[in-house]
């Protein structure tokens, strides 16, 4: 069984990571057709071998700084989960099976599968042994960021904007109910759900809660950010800042206005803090403002505005901070390393970030910052050589092989979902 220690504390983007949650690519992205790839929010057809190399090393980083133990995969999650709690177990598959509108015989099926089998069979929707396709694949399954987002010593199940991940959401619930990690949380009373209809309902209009992890940050113990984008809607935004303030959360909920965009779905698609005083970002939105703008909501009813969000960490957060622009800031290259992710980092601690390695003129705007850049690669071997030290690397950029990671649209920020930061 996974590390069962029950602190769960984020209280900002760049302190030092000390556990995760990843899901490694599975085998119900190897179902993904042209047809549908549209429909399950893929945007290209991956070579799945390849992808989980690619995967794979990105891991092997995140355990050199971590250790094996604190990287947690959501398949082992799961199958820890279906093995601690038998009724919440009937509840989740209940869920499902309505959701999906399957007859009772899949039930009584997946009753009888092992827990490993069941865990398997309900991410990639397949089994294998029986040859037997229940669901659609999740794809989106590998950008854990997006189900849920853990805010000082609370975490946040989120709500996704696109029926194709519905799945993703009731396993997440489950996991968050029902696995030991969370014990705590749940007997405090500290798991924000969006789900609950009864406190999330839709708004007089019929607009339902639509929130996913793309689109929170947390800066600090004290202020929270929250894009309104493709992904996440206003009303979502209203009701999780009223539940914040109410429960004493957080002090400042910060409203990122962005372009209702493909291209930009998430905030983390245009900026992510790697640093005290540096973030990676989009030079179009993130400082000149162009279509976007950021309101500063405070407990105490007070609120602020900015007309980018570069004026408002200079303003609220860090008057010396920087912003080090994808494709250094020049066009069209600045739009081709937005799209491949090049603002889109997870910070390991303070200047050690991951990143994928197709942005060339995203690396000298870094290096020109004082960055070393080193592949991923390299870095595995002369750790393994006992030639570089993890705890000791300063400064550096840490570039994971993308050929098809990048395909499906999301960076390293996506992919993790920190559940404890020094």
């Amino acid at each position: 069984m996974q590390n069962q220690t029950n602190k769960i504390n984020v209280s900002s983007e760049i302190g030092l990571l000390k556990r995760v949650i990843v899901h490694r690519p599975d085998e119900g992205i190897s179902r993904i057709s042209p047809k549908r790839a549209e429909e399950l929010l893929f945007d290209d057809i991956v070579h799945l071998p390849q992808m989980i190399k690619e995967h794979d090393i990105f891991t092997d980083v995140l355990k050199s700084f971590m250790g094996e133990d604190n990287v947690l995969e959501t398949e082992d999650l799961l199958v820890e989960s279906l093995e601690a709690d038998n009724e919440a177990k009937d509840e989740m598959l209940d869920l499902i099976l309505s959701y999906e509108e399957l007859p009772k015989s899949y039930r009584t099926f997946l009753e009888n599968l092992s827990n490993q089998e069941l865990a398997k069979t309900l991410i990639t929707g397949y089994h294998k042994s029986e040859d037997i396709i229940l669901f659609d694949p999740i794809p989106n399954f590998i950008f854990t960021r997006d189900i849920a987002v853990t805010v000082n010593d609370y975490v946040i199940i989120t709500k996704a904007a696109k029926e194709a991940r519905a799945r993703e959401n009731f396993l997440t619930r489950f996991i968050m109910w029902a696995h030991p990690i969370f014990k705590d949380l749940r007997s405090e009373n500290k798991i924000i759900n969006l789900n609950k209809v009864d406190l999330f309902p839709p708004s007089r209009k019929g607009e339902s809660v639509s929130i996913e992890g793309g689109d929170i940050m947390v800066i600090s113990e004290k202020y929270i950010l929250i894009g309104c984008s493709e992904r996440t809607n206003d009303h979502a935004f209203n009701s999780i800042k009223k539940v914040l303030f109410e429960k004493n959360v957080i002090e400042h909920v910060v409203q990122v206005n962005i372009p209702s965009d493909r291209s930009f779905m998430h905030i983390d698609t245009i900026f992510t803090q790697i640093n005290t005083n540096h973030i990676a970002a989009f030079k179009p939105i993130v400082v000149d403002g162009l279509s976007s703008n950021v309101v500063v909501f405070n407990k105490d009813g007070e609120k602020s505005r900015y007309d980018s969000v570069a004026n408002f960490f200079k303003a609220e957060i860090n008057p010396d901070m920087e912003f080090i622009l994808s494709g250094n800031g020049e066009s069209p290259y600045q739009e081709r390393e937005q799209w491949t992710d090049g603002c889109n980092l997870v910070a390991l601690k303070p200047g050690v970030a991951l990143t994928y390695d197709r942005n060339p003129l995203t690396e000298v705007a870094f290096m020109n910052k004082g960055y070393k850049i080193i592949h991923a690669t390299d870095f595995l071997e002369k750790v393994a050589s006992g030639e570089i030290n993890p705890q000791e690397v300063e400064n550096t950029i840490i570039n994971i092989p993308s050929n098809e990671l990048s395909r499906a649209r999301g960076g390293s920020h996506c992919m993790t979902c920190p559940i404890e930061r020094l």
